[in-house]
């Protein structure tokens, strides 16, 4: 095959690491050597970046990008340096969800801490949270709105939000009753592009890999995109190759192809 990975964007949950946190060492001892043989590690993932910091130092990755937030930031490290963040005006997304399902708890991203409706499940969001109102939480732009209904079953959850109307934004769903709300043509993708252009590589030389919805445009986008197997059928579909299973090496199979 032609292809050579030029750069490896990678998801975090579910790919590097599983439910619990848990990063097998021999992944993250291939990883570290690629990024140390001079090809770049790109952490892609839906986490803020305070999420991800400890992910990345786990790795031992040198300095350089990481695209957070489903792509509404881009971040430089160390030493930090945000280098991009978009940002949308919330006021009409949340008076939608407040109408629809008002007993939800609503975090909006500001810059690298969170402002809140009430609390959220312990160990949820990372870094500074504040609780607000929702007029408070309206009165500025925002990077990223969550959605959360902890006491909600996944389906329950689709059924509320699922016809939201929310023309100005994209979104997806997480894990079970969480919706993620970004600006409009802000993913994963969109980031990687800042990366690439920054670098001078081009997409059809990036290898990715992920395991969710906020992965679709990553993986179309790169010259290679490869789904877990864990995934849902409609992520693997989107996929160039499918690799085996995150408890089964899948991550560190496909690493292993190509370094």
């Amino acid at each position: 095959m032609s292809f050579r990975p030029a750069l490896v964007a990678l998801d975090i949950d579910g790919t590097l690491v599983d439910a619990t946190g848990r990063m097998p060492e021999d992944l993250r001892d291939a990883v570290r050597a690629i990024a140390e043989g001079g090809t770049p590690v790109v952490l892609s993932t839906g986490r803020s970046w305070i999420a991800t910091e400890p992910i990345a130092e786990h790795l031992g990755l040198p300095p350089g990008f990481s695209v957070v937030s489903n792509g509404a930031m881009v971040v430089r490290n160390p030493p930090l340096e945000i280098v991009f963040e978009e940002r949308f005006d919330p006021a009409p997304t949340l008076a939608k969800a407040a109408e629809r399902v008002p007993q939800a708890r609503i975090a909006v991203q500001d810059g690298l801490h969170w402002r809140v409706s009430q609390e959220f499940p312990e160990g949820e969001l990372q870094g500074d949270v504040v609780v607000e109102s929702l007029e408070e939480l309206a009165a500025r732009p925002v990077s990223r709105i969550v959605i959360r209904d902890p006491d909600s079953t996944d389906e329950d959850f689709l059924e509320q939000v699922g016809d939201l109307g929310l023309h100005e934004v994209s979104y997806f769903i997480g894990w079970s009753a969480w919706l993620d709300i970004a600006p409009e043509g802000i993913d994963k993708a969109h980031g990687l592009q800042r990366v690439v252009d920054e670098l001078g590589i081009a997409p059809g030389d990036v290898l990715a890999i992920g395991d969710g919805r906020n992965d679709h445009e990553m993986l179309t986008w790169a010259g290679r995109g490869v789904a877990m197997a864990d995934a849902a059928e409609e992520t693997r579909a989107v996929a160039d190759h499918v690799t085996g299973r995150f408890d089964d090496g899948g991550t560190l199979a496909e690493l292993r192809r190509w370094f």
